[in-house]
This record gives structure tokens, C-alpha cells and sequence, in this order.
């Protein structure tokens, strides 16, 4: 499985350069989330801007992985760049209702950052 990192201080953006999305390569992906989480990166971006198929909602069950290990640090777990295809996935097995989705990066990241400027007015306020 082909895909890039790029790491910040508060998120880091994981593109997948695949153009499908299979059961091939989401065991790759799961293991890349819990690595990237491992590191102490609590708030994920996943690129998808380059897939292009997707035949199955079983596929993007790695997305779930993402997303509970994300909220289990107290983080946000975010997918830009949803074309048409997995869009589509996505609708019917109503992954949306419980995975963020947004059109690109800035607004993946203004909502880690209005997060994250939350949690610490929170922690000044206690």
C-alpha cells in the first residue's frame, strides 16, 4: 500500500496514493493509524483524494479503527478528499453519522484546532 504522512504538531495528515480502496490494503492502513497513534498523534487526517474505487462499505471499515482509536485519546479523526465513488460507500453504510468528513484539508484542520482550543480553555477553566 502506497501513502504519505505528513506530521505537525497537533495532527498529522496520512494520504492513501492508491487509486482503490480494497481489502488489500486496509490492514496496511489499520496498522498505520495505530502506529501513528502509538506516537502520540491523537488527531488524524486521512487523505482520500486519490482513491477513486471503492466496491465494498466492509472496505472502509478501517475508517472505524481510525476513528475509535482517535476519540479513545480524546482526539478528532477526519477524511478529506471523498470522491464520488466512496462518497457513495459511505452514504449507505452510514458511516457519516459517526465519521467526520470534510472537502479539504483547511477545514479538517480548523476543526482540530478549535478543538483543541477548547479542550484547553476547559482545562484553564477547572
Amino acid at each position: 500500500m502506497k501513502f504519505s504522512t505528513d506530521k505537525h504538531e497537533k495532527y498529522v495528515v496520512l494520504k492513501l496514493d492508491e487509486p482503490r480502496f480494497t481489502n488489500d490494503n486496509t490492514p496496511a492502513l489499520k496498522s498505520e493509524f495505530i502506529m501513528l497513534n502509538t506516537e502520540g498523534y491523537r488527531n488524524i487526517i486521512l487523505d482520500l483524494s486519490e482513491v477513486k474505487e471503492c466496491n465494498d462499505s466492509q472496505d472502509l471499515s478501517s475508517l472505524l479503527v481510525g476513528d475509535r482509536l482517535c476519540k479513545a485519546a480524546e482526539g478528532l479523526f477526519i477524511v478529506i478528499g471523498a470522491g464520488p465513488e466512496v462518497s457513495h460507500i459511505v452514504k449507505i453504510s452510514n458511516l457519516h453519522q459517526s465519521i467526520t468528513f470534510v472537502n479539504k484539508l483547511d477545514e479538517a484542520t480548523d476543526l482540530i484546532f478549535m478543538e483543541e482550543i477548547e479542550k484547553e480553555l476547559r482545562g484553564s477553566v477547572e
